[in-house]
């Protein structure tokens, strides 16, 4: 009897659950894979769900050409919603076109199917498919009408001509007033993930080519699928399209990358100064000692100016500085700047016949 495996890509640290069913889609066994752990026994056909929030699914007119042809030609009629250079895009495509629906289409960026794809071969699962968790929810029959499963973090959204994941607060701007049905019972939702994975709609792995699995391809993956995971949250709502309500979602999409790599922000903060003054906050490049080096040169600069402490906290690096005249602050800041550093005064007080300022250092901008 043919079997599959199902496995989901889960985030950063958190465990895979896969499962494995027979041509008719029973269950034979199912489980999760946590980190660092690998699939044993004997080699098993895979499909890979992955996170729709990295994938564009898209819906086209496209050319009765061949498939290359048709490719790129999608590639460039979406050239506009990626996030990365079309040449560094691969591109899946669906059955023949559907009347009134054009035909389907999924993007992604060939560097991160590389990483899911060394990821799986390095758990022992080389997948012969991969498919984007967008295009699990069955689509609905009402066109005015989504079907929503949550994928941990992700909800996916499934409806007439859209396939699309994003975090949970950017469903109602995804859906753009269409009624969400969220699917929600576990039976419910494991059908629909063994019904896409055994007839995927796309296949995002191409051609199979063997490659050995090694911990040093592992570890320049995972590093790669980390740094995907924290990027913003531009390609998911590209595929919502309409134009008229695109800037509402790039500042939602702006504001929850904020509050997911910054969870200590204010929830109203905006998201460019929130990330410029962060920056303005974190330690400059070239370690303690190189900054110390720096700061040292710049207060030469200043007669009579002092380091009285320097300390390296979760806030940043922080200085203590006392010098003689109050218009010393400022030729100390522009010091620091030919420096390539940033002083942002905390306190200034006098003590006696000298001057203190609290400051924290930052890379000048």
């Amino acid at each position: 009897m043919s079997r599959t495996r199902i496995l989901l890509l889960a985030e950063a640290g958190q465990p895979s659950p896969w499962l494995i069913v027979g041509g008719d889609g029973h269950v034979l066994q199912r489980g999760q894979l946590a980190p660092g752990e690998r699939l044993e026994g004997e080699p098993v056909r895979t499909v890979l769900i992955v996170p729709g929030t990295d994938v564009l699914v898209r819906w086209l007119d496209l050319p009765r050409k061949g498939d290359a042809q048709v490719a790129a030609a999608a590639a460039w009629a979406l050239r506009d919603d990626l996030a990365v250079d079309p040449d560094r895009v691969a591109v899946a495509l669906g059955g023949p076109a559907t009347e009134g629906q054009g035909r389907l289409v999924a993007l992604a960026a060939r560097p991160l199917i590389a990483a899911w794809t060394a990821w799986a071969e390095d758990v022992g699962a080389p997948p012969v498919a991969i498919l984007p968790d967008s295009l699990i929810p069955p689509e609905p029959d009402d066109d005015a009408a989504l079907s929503a499963i949550r994928f941990g973090p992700r909800t996916a959204l499934r409806g007439r001509s859209l396939a699309v994941s994003g975090e949970a607060e950017l469903v109602e701007l995804l859906a753009d007033g269409r009624a969400v049905e969220p699917v929600t019972e576990a039976e419910a939702v494991e059908r629909a993930v063994i019904a896409a994975a055994l007839n995927p709609a796309v296949n995002l792995a191409g051609p199979r080519r063997a490659a050995p699995a090694t911990p040093g391809r592992w570890r320049r993956s995972a590093a790669l699928a980390g740094l995907v995971i924290l990027s913003p949250l531009m390609v998911i709502l590209a595929q919502a399209g309409h134009d008229e309500i695109q800037t509402r979602r790039l500042d939602a999409a702006a504001r929850a990358a904020v509050r997911q790599a910054l969870p200590d922000a204010p929830p109203t903060a905006d998201p460019a100064a929130e990330v410029a003054r962060r920056l303005a906050e974190a330690p400059p490049s070239g370690g303690s000692a190189g900054t110390a080096a720096r700061l040292f040169a710049a207060l030469e600069r200043v007669d009579g100016a002092e380091l009285d402490s320097l300390v390296l906290d979760p806030g940043g690096l922080r200085i203590t500085v006392t010098y003689a005249n109050a218009s010393d602050l400022e030729v100390l800041k522009q010091a620091a700047a030919g420096q390539g550093l940033s002083l942002r005064d905390q306190s200034t007080v006098e003590d006696g016949d000298r001057i203190v300022s609290d400051m924290i250092v930052g890379a000048a901008t």
